[in-house]
């Protein structure tokens, strides 16, 4: 490390440097830090290539989670100086990896995240990205590999740096497509008009990979397959959700887990529409899927 970084207290008590790596951010190590009252253990994220662009994106990062308060959005313990050589964001350790690691990478075989675990994951990421715009900000990079996971499978979501602020008073922001391929939706891609209903054209991709177990993006699969979003929406058009529901869950075997998949294909359905307004927006995304969860029919949530 730069002696001319500063990262005080808990500096230098190595413990981890396996499990993932999180573009443009690098897992360095765990590390325990000493508070006055208590003892937390932490990651720290060290950010490769001290660059305009990745200072831009550090600092915005650190503007945004120090504004920040929610049991299921990551916390920042600390930062280094924009001016030093390594850039170094200390958040709490997160011990369980990512969503993504559990539905495809390497934890999937494992077989831990069953329905009511993933139903639980898609209500607290919701419930964090409602808070998020209800604070003016969009993520503009919901993915699963921005979901960590708790030992309890509790959400966490992080990774702010490609984070806006958005004013009440617009209906949108002006400003070139960012995000991850597969999840970015095709008109922020064409009119550089980004608004909340980026986020939740994300979040319905997110959706379609928990009942899925399929990433977003995968060029193995048939051309018309590549895009999971257009996969999904032409299945859940043709009436084929069994198609496209991870055998693993039980669909064809458990009546409750068919209706909460199916209805939750459908409300992924409404988070992929083409056109932004034709979207619901994340708190009623959120109020759908707690419905569901509690075993109310979509007619009864349109209703009320």
């Amino acid at each position: 490390m730069d002696p001319n970084s500063k990262l005080m207290p808990g500096q230098g008590i190595p413990r981890s440097s396996s499990d993932s790596v999180l573009l443009p951010y690098s897992l360095c190590f765990s590390d325990l830090l000493f508070c006055h009252t208590s003892i937390h253990l932490t990651t720290v994220l060290c950010l490769y290539g001290n660059n305009f662009k990745h200072v831009e994106q550090f600092m915005n990062e650190v503007v945004i989670l120090t504004k920040l308060r929610h049991q299921h959005l990551v916390t920042l313990y600390g930062c280094t100086s924009k001016r030093s050589r390594d850039l170094l964001l200390v958040y709490e350790y997160i011990s369980n990896v990512t969503v993504a690691d559990h539905l495809h990478g390497n934890r999937a075989k494992s077989g831990l995240l069953s329905w009511p675990v993933r139903m639980n994951i898609a209500i607290e990421t919701a419930d964090a990205q409602a808070y998020l715009h209800s604070s003016i900000i969009i993520h503009r990079d919901v993915k699963t590999n921005n979901i960590l996971l708790d030992n309890d499978f509790h959400v966490k979501v992080f990774d702010f740096g490609l984070s806006r602020l958005f004013p009440n008073n617009v209906t949108h922001v002006s400003t070139a497509p960012q995000g991850t391929p597969g999840y970015v939706d095709s008109e922020y891609y064409q009119c550089y008009q980004l608004t909340k209903k980026s986020d939740v054209y994300s979040f319905g991709v997110v959706l379609i990979e928990l009942i899925s177990s399929l990433q977003a993006v995968d060029t193995n699969r048939h051309h018309h397959d590549i895009n999971l979003a257009n996969m999904a929406v032409n299945k859940i058009q043709t009436h084929s959700v069994h198609e496209l529901v991870d055998p693993s869950l039980g669909f064809m075997t458990n009546s409750s887990v068919r209706r909460m998949t199916t209805l939750v294909a459908e409300s992924a359905f409404r988070c992929l529409q083409q056109e932004r307004d034709m979207r619901p927006s994340m708190q009623e995304v959120l109020k759908t899927l707690r419905g569901i969860q509690n075993g109310e029919s979509m007619h009864t949530r349109l209703r009320s």
